[in-house]
């Protein structure tokens, strides 16, 4: 089993056949910084001061070949192919809560949510509890490399619940939307820096497009549960192109259905539609404006979205440590 020592904060750590700099880190409590866990953020950069490592994936979105001559490398994709030691700086917030886990799961359950998304439920015994907002890495059977998706549950009983989006030629999700109940998977997790907190008392906006549902519903759940609701505001804002994407409050459970404000729109919607037209964030900015600097923002869906809701809260004033949100895409 290789062993990584890390400056400059003196820890180390051991990383076990195949897994990643990144994974073995959080594994043993360190607080490497990263988002995305699958090369696309680059979050997770360090040097490679001594050994040898191999990348997972040749074509990491965040990895060129300027980073290589650099001798630097992508926690999240490096496997080491023995000792090594790397240089990156650990930081508190990246500690995590609950410490990883690699873990078989079966699939009990499968709920559509819209034309495209589904509920995929699995069950394991003896696993980590994950706080709402969270994500994991799913390896589908057949299928090379893992893939990272939110829960939209809440982390209890061994129940693994995800929103998923059937993408065309999607070789993942075309795995899943064949999968007959009693399939066992890989899950690992949990991950992501993008939780709910508790501890805030600001009124709490959430935005989801797309299948950035599944985290907002967990989200949703877990204010509810931590009996948030009585002290605070709850705004939920859902965005999708046309009606065959949309759904209700009812996706967040009764609790929280019951108590928040749900809005829908949609960019490209038909005649019929009366709701809100336009994209999600120039909806959220219509609708609240000023007052969105004064809560608590959580918003995951495509990379173009969470683009454009970073640029308008920026711009409505919103200080940087009230937004919460994961690059992965």
């Amino acid at each position: 089993m290789p062993t990584i020592t890390q400056t400059p904060d003196g820890h180390v750590f051991d990383c076990e056949e195949g897994d990643t700099i990144l994974r073995a880190a959080l594994r043993a409590g360190i607080g490497m910084p990263y988002s995305c866990n699958t090369g696309s953020c680059g979050n997770c950069r360090f040097q490679l001061l001594d050994g040898e490592v191999t990348h997972l994936r040749d074509d990491a979105p965040a990895w060129s070949e300027r980073e290589l001559k650099r001798g630097r490398w992508l926690g999240c994709q490096a496997v080491p192919n023995g000792d090594c030691s790397v240089k990156f700086r650990a930081m508190d917030q990246y500690v995590p809560y609950n410490r990883p886990e690699s873990f078989e799961a079966e699939l009990t359950g499968i709920e559509k949510i819209t034309h495209d998304i589904s509920q995929f439920m699995f069950q394991a015994d003896a696993v980590p509890f994950f706080r709402p907002g969270q994500y994991a890495l799913l390896h589908v059977p057949g299928v090379t490399g893992a893939r990272a998706y939110s829960m939209s549950n809440l982390g209890a009983g061994g129940t693994w619940q995800f929103m998923i989006k059937q993408m065309p030629s999607g070789a993942a999700t075309g795995q899943l939307f064949e999968s007959e109940l009693g399939a066992k998977i890989t899950i690992d997790g949990p991950y992501g820096t993008a939780f709910l907190r508790e501890d805030s008392p600001r009124d709490i906006v959430l935005l989801a497009g797309g299948s950035g549902l599944s985290p907002i519903v967990s989200i949703a759940k877990g204010v509810a549960k931590a009996g948030m609701l009585g002290t605070r505001k709850l705004h939920v804002f859902y965005g999708g192109r046309d009606v065959s994407d949309l759904c209700d409050a009812t996706v967040l459970g009764a609790e929280a259905a019951g108590a928040a404000r749900f809005v829908a729109a949609l960019s490209e919607p038909d005649a019929t539609w009366t709701g809100p037209k336009g994209y999600l964030h120039d909806v959220v900015f219509e609708d609240m404006g000023a007052a969105l600097k004064d809560c608590e923002i959580y918003f995951a869906g495509p990379a173009i979205m969470s683009a454009a809701v970073q640029k308008m809260t920026h711009e409505a004033g919103v200080p940087q440590d009230q937004l919460h949100f994961d690059e992965f895409y």
